[in-house]
């Protein structure tokens, strides 16, 4: 009988597709070395369950990582879809539906996409961008309750820290940010916007089942791996558990704060609250007024050249890590006009303060001032933008001390969460570093080296900012640096988006049962090399204690990260 080539092709690949189902059965191998054993009365490769030589071959546990290759092969343990599809729908199915209550709102789908990779692929990333969100909220309300007393501050206030989504820039004529301030007509501008942008992203019933979801069914999977450390100790998800735990305070987190990140919304709420914008600009007061496209002293969107990374257009707020150095200068600088408008406010023409009370009670649809009101505002303008008020320094004051805090707490939590599964991966027998914990090992270094580099770029853009016309080589080569750490960045989220998912798949499909990962060789390179084939009683209560450690060290890191959250809520702006 003759095959064609093609089909003889066909026959081996599914011949060899049966044989990695198939797998190797290591206790079955195990016997068998033994059985050879005592035929042979040759002991070497064997092992208790310490990687010791024995004497007796009722202690025999472990054999030698060359023994295991060449008596059992290098293949892994059987694939067994029921045990796959248990794991996979306890652990990590939950999980990945808890990243749809993600906030999003980006105006291009494909940017919702980064966002949620982004997410997954550095949790310090998004832990960071969360707590200096927070953090920037906090700040700027209380430097207008120590230092502004304006009929329109709290409407600022409320509006500088619901725009942390979007790239907030100043119209390049600053005399128009003064007016926008100083000027009476321009008081239901102000008004307005608050209003219009104070929509609430917050819990839902869909956000509160997939987080209990996720919290029962963690608990329940915990319980039973608990009580059963003998079964499937190999595939067990207790490990991948606790490195997903980070998500819960993520979540609930942005839930609580929850951000004004909606592109289409934030556009229509300021093109509504721009129609109330009377006069922004210093020219206004001499010549009619110019249309509302033309006068806007604060914008909520830029032109490509104004930004120096495109994350600042993205509105997910996971990327507010890129606006936050540029949105505390802004916010910073509102502060200092709205400060000199309130401490002089006594001092300012009388005639001034008549116009804002008239105003108030007079019909918005009149648009002819007296030539004594148009000098008093020109006067007011004018006073708001003295030079000796003006923020001089590009980087807004404890903008560092905020990076460092929210660096320390989005750290803590993604290695207080990854960190529990290097311990469960350790003490599992094999014990020490194998397949698993250098997977999970993988992820966390990968995951902070993502934040080291996207938090740099954002501190390179803002100091190339600096420079209007980036004339300066310093500048040139620091924008450069930026560009191309954020780019690596993001092929790194990427690469480790997929490394975490394949890390939970491999662990509950027994692609890692196999020799080299049982053998855990990282850790004992060379002819030390040994692999674990039946667990002893001491090492399943070790590996039960330790189980038991990771999970109360996730359970503490993520209590903790929300525990100071909901500490700062009642700090921020409501």
């Amino acid at each position: 009988m003759h095959f064609h080539k093609g089909s003889q092709a066909c026959l081996l690949l599914l011949v060899h597709a049966i044989m990695i189902v198939a797998g190797v059965n290591f206790t079955q191998c195990l016997n068998d070395i033994k059985n050879n054993a005592i035929a042979t009365n040759n002991f070497t490769g064997l092992l208790d369950g310490g990687g010791n030589t024995v004497s007796n071959i009722s202690n025999v546990t472990s054999i030698s990582y060359s023994m295991c290759t060449s008596s059992c092969g290098s293949g892994q343990e059987p694939f067994q879809w029921s045990e796959f599809s248990q794991e996979f729908s306890a652990w990590l199915l939950p999980n990945l539906a808890l990243i749809s209550q993600l906030p999003f709102g980006a105006q291009y789908r494909i940017d919702n996409l980064m966002s949620a990779l982004l997410t997954v692929g550095s949790p310090a990333l998004v832990g960071y961008s969360l707590f200096i969100t927070l953090l920037n909220s906090r700040w700027i309300n209380r430097r207008f309750d120590h230092s502004v007393n304006h009929p329109n501050s709290r409407f600022a206030l409320s509006i500088l820290s619901s725009l942390q989504q979007v790239p907030l820039r100043f119209h390049p004529d600053r005399a128009r940010l003064y007016s926008l301030v100083a000027l009476p007509e321009n008081d239901s501008w102000w008004k307005c916007l608050a209003e219009f942008v104070d929509y609430t992203h917050t819990w839902s019933i869909a956000s509160a089942t997939s987080i209990a979801w996720v919290i029962i069914a963690y608990i329940l999977t915990v319980a039973n791996s608990l009580s059963n450390v003998y079964a499937d100790v190999q595939s067990n998800g207790e490990a991948t558990g606790s490195m997903w735990l980070w998500l819960i305070p993520i979540v609930v987190g942005w839930l609580q704060l929850s951000p004004k990140c909606d592109f289409n919304r934030l556009q229509a709420a300021y093109e509504r609250a721009d129609k109330h914008s009377l006069r922004t600009g210093a020219a206004d007061v001499h010549t009619t007024m110019l249309p509302a496209s033309s006068r806007r002293a604060l914008a909520i969107t830029a032109k490509e050249e104004d930004v120096m990374s495109p994350d600042e257009f993205l509105t997910p707020p996971v990327f507010n890590y890129s606006r936050s150095l540029r949105w505390a200068y802004t916010a910073e600088t509102i502060c200092l006009v709205f400060k000199v408008a309130s401490e002089k406010d006594h001092s300012l023409p009388s005639d001034l303060g008549n116009e804002r009370a008239e105003f108030d009670t007079a019909s918005q649809s009149d648009t002819t001032r007296d030539t004594d009101d148009r000098e008093s505002l020109q006067g007011a303008i004018m006073y708001c933008a003295q030079p000796g008020e003006v923020q001089s320094s590009h980087w807004a004051p404890g903008v560092f001390t905020r990076m460092a805090i929210a660096s320390c707490a989005s750290l803590a939590l993604q290695w207080g969460t990854v960190g529990a599964a290097i311990l469960v991966g350790w003490f599992t027998p094999t014990t020490k570093m194998g397949c698993r914990t250098l997977g999970y090992l993988l992820y966390g270094v990968i995951s902070t080296l993502i934040w080291m580099m996207l938090l740099m770029s954002s501190i390179l853009a803002h100091h190339s900012a600096a420079y209007s016309r980036r004339t300066s080589l310093s500048a040139r080569l620091a924008l450069a640096l930026s560009h191309f750490l954020r780019w690596m960045g993001k092929l790194l989220a990427v690469v480790n988006f997929f490394l975490v998912i394949f890390a939970c798949v491999f662990q509950y499909s027994n692609f890692y049962d196999r020799c080299f990962c049982n053998s855990s060789v990282f850790s004992r390179p060379g002819a030390g090399a040994y692999a674990v084939i039946i667990e002893t009683t001491a090492q399943a209560e070790q590996a039960r204690i330790a189980w038991i450690g990771a999970l109360v060290l996730a359970c503490t890191s993520a209590s903790f990260f929300l525990g100071v959250v909901y500490l700062l809520l009642d700090t921020v702006p409501s």
